[in-house]
């Protein structure tokens, strides 16, 4: 099961799908309007095929697993989580600053249209690198897809985000944590953070990469998924 992040779908794990079909039949969930990481995480359960399966997420995506974690620990085979974080809205100003900054995004969204919210977002989720390549305009064109609608709506469920940390410890199946070098919303420290608290888990560092891991390098980021997709299980 495969979990986009905010504003993404299908195109978010393309490479990955595609790569991976000799060891895993990928499924990738689409949120519609839900406003809640609790909603988005019932879904995921609900469409997930029976028994136990393994789950990665990418940013939101990754905070989706969390909450699925929390409701049904004993489905989940293994565990990747791709450029996310496990903190709570920050209290007082740093949260303001960020609730703010969301909220204009999504003024722009309404105003100017998707296109120009997405260039403007997507400029600070790349490697300044990869800013004049084919891969920033697929990631606008991703964002774009999308509607104000379930922008507000993912918004609303990121700002209630609650703290995943007391989750880490429990963790106990094969876990990959992974980021880019040059992730600003989601640090490499970030990251560390979690890679110390799951027992066993393996920590990758992508260099020459931002938030958008899986479509800025998409090879180093299979090459991780499918050593994690091979690991043994306890």
């Amino acid at each position: 099961m495969l979990l986009p992040g905010l504003m993404c779908d299908r195109a978010v794990w393309a490479p990955q799908i595609e790569a991976l079909a000799p060891l895993a039949a990928c499924h990738v969930m689409a949120y519609g309007t839900l406003d809640s990481l609790d909603a988005m995480a019932a879904h995921v359960l609900e469409q997930a095929p029976p028994g136990r399966f393994a789950l990665a997420g990418h940013s939101m995506g990754g905070r989706v697993a969390f909450e699925v974690l929390r409701r049904a620990p004993e489905r989940i085979e293994r565990l990747a989580l791709l450029d996310t974080a496990t903190h709570p809205l920050a209290a007082g100003e740093p949260g303001a600053t960020e609730k703010a900054g969301r909220l204009r995004l999504l003024e722009i969204a309404r105003t100017e249209g998707m296109t120009a919210m997405a260039r403007e977002w997507a400029t600070g989720m790349v490697h300044p690198a990869h800013r004049d390549e084919p891969v920033f305009e697929a990631i606008v064109a991703m964002i774009a897809r999308a509607t104000p609608e379930i922008f507000a709506a993912q918004i609303k469920a990121l700002l209630a985000r609650p703290d995943a940390a007391p989750l880490l410890a429990a963790i106990r199946c094969p876990t990959l944590v992974l980021c880019g070098r040059d992730d600003a919303w989601s640090p490499p420290a970030r990251h560390a953070f979690m890679h110390e608290r799951i027992a066993g888990s393996r920590l990758v560092v992508i260099e020459r990469c931002g938030h958008m891991s899986t479509m800025e390098r998409p090879g180093e980021v299979t090459v991780a998924l499918a050593d994690w997709l091979q690991a043994a299980t306890a």
